[in-house]
């Protein structure tokens, strides 16, 4: 039987291998708040983080869960504006980036040669703020073609870790994988009128730090069992699930960095991660 040959994007100038990325995008505030320290770091990313231009960008977002893993298929991204109860400037914000038909197929074949049976396309979503929030500060001028990945809430972070290792040949072929989540996410637990940190939060942020960078990323696939905090810190996991794609996709051997931390009401930690992928 003749082995089903899958097509590689061609790459519009030549670059080295992509690292991969988990930014903690927090509150969608972020559009708008310029008292948030990780608003500066964002605006700063193609002059202090990371200075290499994509092809194309795949944004793995925790506001996207599906049943069945799937790509939005798009000529051109639509802004979704899905949050509730903020300033009317917010809604009038636009992130018109170009869609990724190609990146989607890529991505869609990539998954089914990995063994995953169902992979769907959907041909009207656009960005949700998880992907058009931090892409509007990270790349302002809206040129770089982005599509979006879901994620599968009621999966396990390994079955998210190895959806990564599937996407890692898109990291030679120009392509900038970002994990956009939150290092910890219990809304429930915000404390709006605080400045201190409550120690759940930073007991749990303080471990995935640690996990991360000496290269446990076993223990963090397994964080429900192995962090402390780990149900407080996620009471749901869609949150941390895109910075397993964002890990497997950068392989087991690549080294992570802590590239910003700080915190918003006290429990929400913008904890951002750099995978440097073996050369």
């Amino acid at each position: 039987m003749m082995r089903q040959r899958i097509p590689v994007i061609a790459a519009k100038s030549r670059l080295s291998v992509m690292d991969t990325f988990f930014i903690s995008h927090g509150s969608p505030t972020l559009s708008i708040d310029e008292s948030l320290p990780a608003r500066g770091f964002l605006q700063a990313w193609q002059t202090k983080v990371f200075s290499q231009r994509p092809n194309s960008i795949l944004v793995i977002s925790a506001h996207w869960d599906t049943d069945f893993p799937s790509v939005n298929v798009v000529q051109r991204n639509d802004t979704i504006h899905d949050f509730y109860g903020f300033p009317k400037q917010m809604y009038d914000l636009k992130y018109p980036a170009p869609g990724a038909p190609e990146l989607a197929k890529r991505v869609k074949d990539l998954l089914k040669a990995s063994g995953i049976k169902h992979v769907n396309e959907d041909r009207k979503r656009g960005l949700d703020h998880g992907a058009w929030v931090p892409l509007m500060l990270m790349y302002p001028e809206a040129d770089i073609p982005v599509c979006q990945l879901s994620v599968q809430m009621h999966h396990t972070g390994t079955y998210h870790y190895n959806i990564g290792k599937a996407l890692a040949p898109l990291k030679e072929e120009g392509v900038l994988i970002i994990g956009s989540g939150s290092a910890t996410h219990n809304l429930r637990a915000l404390q709006f009128e605080s400045s201190s940190i409550s120690s759940w939060a930073l007991e749990f942020d303080n471990w995935l730090k640690d996990a991360l960078l000496e290269g446990r990323y076993e223990d963090v696939n397994h964080y429900e069992q192995k962090a402390p905090h780990a149900k407080k810190a996620h009471p749901w996991p869609e949150h941390i699930y895109p910075l397993h794609v964002a890990m497997g996709a950068a392989g087991a051997n690549a080294k992570a960095e802590l590239i910003h931390s700080s915190w918003h009401y006290g429990a929400l930690s913008y904890s951002s991660y750099r995978f440097k992928t073996s050369r």
